[in-house]
């Protein structure tokens, strides 16, 4: 954890009284202009923070700032991840894929303002406005078979899904197989997980972790064509201190846990019970055509097991599902 990370955290947890940059120093074992230098870095990233004659440093309320130090200062597993913080990318998985493909390393995170291509599956785009929702992805290097690393889309919805709930009373999240999340009947975060193969051991190479979660409602509104599939978390036009930051850190956090341990599945369990469709009527979509289906069960590689109406069973280990109409 770099200084600037530790400062803003020891901050964080002292908003109620000022700490003089003696302390500051002793505390993070450097000298007082290393304090310095890390203040004003945090300044110019937007944090107010104040300095009062004889009192120290004190964090400001600073609104909801998106920063790599932010994020880093929230993190249980901090030193899992490597967090980049931009105010603008195309998506945050093609640059993050850009970045894997020159050498970074798994835990390498990057997180941004707003999206200008957001991408969404099925090569639809992911409606990203600036300061109203998390927008971030995560590269993984698991050296699995392609049949464990689906596991991976499976876990951070489970991780997103408690992540949500914990920072916003009496939300409850569903899971629409398989990979986007809904609060009362409509949807509020996406996963987007894009792999790539090493050709010669057919293991997967690399993951990249897309997550988007609509927090936020935008000024203007959403677009009209999103407005009956696709809500905010709060009813608010704009987030409390620090709550992105929180919530991109408690996801990365609860995934992780999970990744360690990912081929015990001890998430599965959680993810079928979440699930919106079990039990349901379905259409299973192949681009333009849907074909009608039952949902049955989720087996324990994340497939869904329909029933089609002639009677057949299969088991979908990708695609895109909707729930018919009652």
């Amino acid at each position: 954890m770099n200084i600037k990370t530790q400062l803003l955290k020891l901050l964080e947890s002292n908003r109620d009284a000022h700490i003089s940059g003696a302390d500051l120093a002793r505390e993070l074992d450097v000298s007082r202009n290393a304090v310095w230098k890390a203040v004003e870095s945090l300044r110019a990233e937007g944090y107010g923070i104040s300095a009062v004659p004889n009192k120290g440093y004190r964090l400001d309320d600073s609104g909801d700032i998106l920063s790599a130090a932010g994020i880093s200062g929230f993190l249980r597993h901090g030193g899992a991840f490597i967090v980049h913080t931009r105010k603008s990318v195309t998506s945050t998985n093609t640059v993050l894929r850009d970045m894997a493909a020159s050498g970074a390393p798994e835990g390498t995170v990057l997180a941004a303002e707003t999206q200008t291509a957001g991408k969404g599956r099925q090569g639809r785009s992911f409606h990203s406005p600036a300061k109203h929702g998390v927008y971030f992805s995560l590269l993984l290097r698991p050296g699995v078979s392609a049949v464990d690393a689906s596991m991976i889309t499976s876990a951070a919805a489970v991780a997103a899904s408690r992540a949500i709930e914990e920072f916003f009373t009496g939300v409850q999240v569903g899971i629409k197989w398989v990979n986007d999340l809904f609060v009362n009947g409509k949807k509020v975060c996406g996963i987007l997980t894009e792999a790539a193969f090493d050709m010669e051991s057919g293991l997967v190479e690399s993951v990249v972790l897309g997550i988007g979660i609509n927090i936020t409602k935008p000024e203007d509104g959403l677009p009209d064509e999103l407005g009956d599939v696709v809500a905010t978390l709060t009813d608010s036009t704009s987030g409390s201190d620090g709550q992105r930051n929180r919530l991109i850190a408690a996801t990365l956090d609860n995934f992780w846990e999970l990744y360690l341990k990912l081929s015990d599945k001890e998430f599965l369990g959680e993810y079928r019970s979440r699930s919106i469709v079990l039990g349901r009527e379905i259409y299973v979509m192949s681009g333009v055509d849907k074909k009608a289906a039952h949902a049955l069960e989720i087996d324990d590689d994340c497939g869904l097991v329909v029933r089609y109406e002639n009677g057949e069973i299969a088991t979908l280990a990708s695609g895109e599902v909707s729930i018919r109409p009652r």
